[in-house]
């Protein structure tokens, strides 16, 4: 009797099938639908959860859920009125939303229906770039959820992969093998149009944050390798003006070590925040008595020395003129802490060009042109770039030069290589269960909820825990500018969480070891064919489906939620000494959005969708979802929990990138579905493999021929009033804060509050006229707002309600 080709293929797919379950019963027993139902009402009903907890604590936990709009406020009333404190936000924007932000999911309904233009304000153009590419990434995956559900889908439903139509609708095309290949030739050339698509896409984003050519180019230089000896700035415009004739040099900026400075300062502000406080207080209802100590609060016995309270306004006084005497001599200290590193700006950009390309070859033997300073400035060893935006420089950082910098940055990473290297995936933890046979007494359970919702929710957190480490390490590692800092989480985190959540899982690997055992080791691939066959099972894309549902409710609900900084921001508060560092703690707890971590994290995500787009179809909508959840969640952290960043575009350009590579995945996994169903000879292997190769030229030519320009050489536009300056020290927004100085340096830092301390000294500036004259200016403003209506319904309420 003669058997059906058909009929031998179908036999095959269900003898590798039912090997593949047998091998690991607790891991990879198929359930109804994937266990997808079950895991969805788990992560709503998880969800809905933490957004009654979120609504909750945002104003109960001392306005946690605020802190962004606490951070630019200085004024007096905000130490007294807690809730009116971001009244002086000095966004209008910040007043509006204030006074819709009343109810308990008011916030919620206001992120939903905020103006694109009330973001922008607030956060700056990163923000607008950031929230483009979200909706350029939420059209594209909406468009593929129309073929994938309504072509795609239906011919992976029309498959007998084990006699089982429940688990056929996440079917990875292991029913087309055999009798229906032809059909194939659909799912390859859908994966083609999908990466051309979603290229379109990304070329248009590009051409929204791309600047035009009537943008002007940065005239500034950063230039290092300075002898630390030159301290007149006129050397530095001679040997400019002589070497390059007809140029002109309107300023020179030296760059110092303020890294101490920064610390006294945050400090001395601190206390002089503490004086003011407690003097309008007393003028209100007589002296108030504090514990010092840390840990007051843990103890309520006056007996002991170090817990006995002391007079608040002369302690804050005493502290607040100890910390200015330091911070004086560390600012005449710190003349004596040059760096070799200047800024130059110059007048014509043209010029700028030009010099840099002068110094473009130095490294290669080529010298630059000289003057009669070359010897006393050394150019010849000069190193010359592009200034970034003064609000990019982390000026703390500068301090970390060269040998000590690569010496760090080699032992952190080569450290998180080795870490990285043996535990990559949670799949090596199930492996390592599974050997010592820990689940054998729940493996008749046959729950969803053990065998899909967990596994899911493990990988889940490893996606959040494991490139946390990454993202710290890029503050261990001391970048000068902010851009730099999140471009290298972006590029790391990236990188590790395709290899831990797309490539190692899909290939049945645990680790780097065992993905380079696998590439190398010719053995190791024999013992593990077995394993290959089982890539494409049903199971195998409900896992990616119910990792991406979680991914898309608990864990946006847990990014609004933020338990690591609310558990950070609760001890800082229970170990404050008094109302005014609690309020300091408040405003000092929100972070800089971390566009770099944020990508990383949506792209691991988007990669998961795209790749699987094709071969388990029912992943685009539950995609979708994801993006929409995330978009809304990184509106409302943008303007409500993280203060303003200022990025050059390479971050954006390595995100676009990123979604490029995307589809690339899900053609090599096309290439892989084919080589082992159909074999390496077969038609559709080699049109995969055609197009898999077309499309990664199309990717590297559209970079590498400036379709997706880099605006790296582009000064950056004009800053809208309402970006802050980021300095930490930094309380106001200035046009000083342009200048390449560190803001603790800059003259206007002198107007801090609505009263200056009697024992502050001079403060970046020699001009004691001017300085007296301003002492006199705050002093009536100060005056004037202890007489407000606010000020004193403030006292009133804050001794009642000590911030909830």
């Amino acid at each position: 009797m003669t058997m059906s080709p058909q009929w031998i293929g179908s036999e095959k797919t269900r003898n590798i099938t039912d090997e593949c379950f047998q091998s690991r019963s607790t891991v990879l027993q198929g359930q109804a639908f994937g266990g997808i139902p079950t895991v969805l009402i788990l992560n709503i009903f998880l969800w809905v959860v933490i957004i009654l907890v979120y609504s909750f604590l945002r104003k109960a936990a001392w306005d946690y859920g605020r802190l962004a709009l606490l951070i630019h406020n200085d004024s007096l009333t905000s130490l007294i009125y807690g809730e009116q404190s971001e009244k002086t936000s000095p966004s209008d924007i910040s007043l509006e939303m204030e006074h819709k932000d009343k109810g308990f999911y008011s916030w919620f309904f206001n992120t939903v229906t905020m103006k694109n233009e009330d973001l922008i304000s607030k956060c700056g153009d990163d923000a607008r770039t950031y929230i483009m590419f979200q909706y350029h990434l939420i059209i594209f995956v909406l468009i593929l959820c129309i073929p994938s559900l309504g072509i795609i889908l239906p011919i992976n439903y029309t498959g007998t992969v084990l006699g089982r139509w429940s688990s056929v609708v996440f079917s990875s095309l292991l029913c087309l093998v055999s009798g229906r290949s032809k059909v194939l030739w659909l799912h390859s050339c859908f994966s083609f149009l999908y990466f051309l698509l979603n290229l379109v896409f990304m070329a248009h984003h590009c051409l929204g944050f791309v600047p035009k050519r009537s943008y002007r180019v940065t005239r500034t230089l950063m230039i290092t390798y300075v002898p630390k000896d030159i301290q007149d700035p006129e050397i530095i415009i001679k040997h400019f003006h002589e070497a390059y004739p007809g140029c002109v040099v309107t300023r020179v900026h030296f760059c110092y070590d303020v890294r101490n400075l920064i610390e006294l300062d945050d400090q001395r502000r601190h206390a002089m925040r503490g004086r003011l406080y407690y003097t309008a207080k007393a003028k209100k209802s007589g002296k108030v008595m504090i514990k010092t100590h840390p840990c007051s609060r843990l103890c309520f016995c006056k007996c002991w020395t170090c817990f006995k309270e002391v007079d608040a306004e002369q302690y804050y006084s005493e502290l607040e003129e100890q910390l200015t005497d330091e911070f004086n001599a560390e600012l005449n200290r710190v003349r004596l802490k040059r760096l070799d590193l200047i800024f130059v700006t110059f007048q014509d950009a043209r010029m700028t060009k030009h010099i840099r390309e002068d110094y473009k070859y130095i490294q290669c033997g080529v010298p630059p042109q000289q003057s009669s300073v070359t010897t006393i400035v050394k150019s010849y060893y000069w190193r010359v770039a592009l200034a970034p935006h003064p609000k990019d420089i982390i000026w703390k950082h500068l301090s970390v030069r060269r040998f000590h910098w690569w010496a760090r940055f080699i032992a952190i990473n080569t450290f998180l290589f080795f870490l990285f290297f043996f535990l990559t995936t949670p799949a090596i933890i199930i492996n390592t269960i599974d050997m010592y046979n820990v689940t054998r007494p729940i493996e008749k359970l046959q729950s969803p909820v053990i065998t899909q919702f967990f596994p899911s929710l493990m990988l889940w957190a490893f996606t959040v825990i494991l490139p946390l480490i990454v993202y710290l390490s890029a503050f261990l590692e001391a970048h000068w500018t902010r851009s730099s800092q999140n471009l290298i989480i972006v590029n790391k985190c990236y990188i590790f969480l395709v290899f831990m959540v797309i490539i190692l899982p899909s290939m049945g690997l645990t680790s780097l070891d065992v993905f380079f055992r696998w590439l190398f080791d010719i053995y190791y691939l024999e013992q593990a064919s077995i394993r290959f066959q089982c890539v494409f099972l049903p199971d195998n894309g409900a896992f990616f489906v119910n990792y991406v549902i979680t991914a898309a409710l608990l864990g946006t609900g847990m990014e609004l939620l933020r338990l690591g900084s609310l558990f950070l921001y609760s001890i800082r508060l229970f170990f404050s000494r008094s109302e005014p560092e609690r309020v300091h703690i408040r405003k000092s707890q929100a972070m800089d959005f971390q566009y770099g971590r944020e990508y990383a994290w949506m792209m691991n995500v988007f990669s998961v969708v795209i790749a699987y787009s094709i071969t388990c179809p029912i992943i685009v909508p539950f995609g979708l979802l994801y993006l929409c959840m995330k978009h809304i969640t990184d509106r409302y952290n943008m303007y409500y929990s993280y203060a303003p960043t200022k990025l050059n575009e390479q971050i954006h350009m390595a995100a676009v990138y990123q979604a490029i590579f995307a589809p690339l995945l899900g053609l090599f996994w096309m290439l892989f579905f084919s080589i082992l169903r159909l074999g390496t000879l077969h038609t559709i292997t080699f049109f995969s493999l055609s197009t898999l190769i077309i499309s990664m030229i199309i990717a590297f030519l559209s970079t590498l021929l400036g379709k997706l320009q880099r605006v790296s050489d582009y000064e950056p536009e004009e800053e809208m009033e309402t970006v802050f300056d980021m300095e930490p020290s930094s309380t106001s927004s200035t046009p000083t804060s342009l200048m390449y100085v560190a803001t603790v340096l800059q003259e206007p830092e002198m107007n801090l509050s609505p009263a200056s301390s009697p024992a502050r000294h001079t403060y970046g500036t020699m001009n004691r006229q001017l300085e007296e004259s301003e002492e006199e200016s705050c002093t009536r403003g100060f005056a004037r707002e202890l007489g407000s209506t606010q000020f004193q319904e403030g006292l009133e309420l804050e001794g009642q309600s000590q911030y909830h």
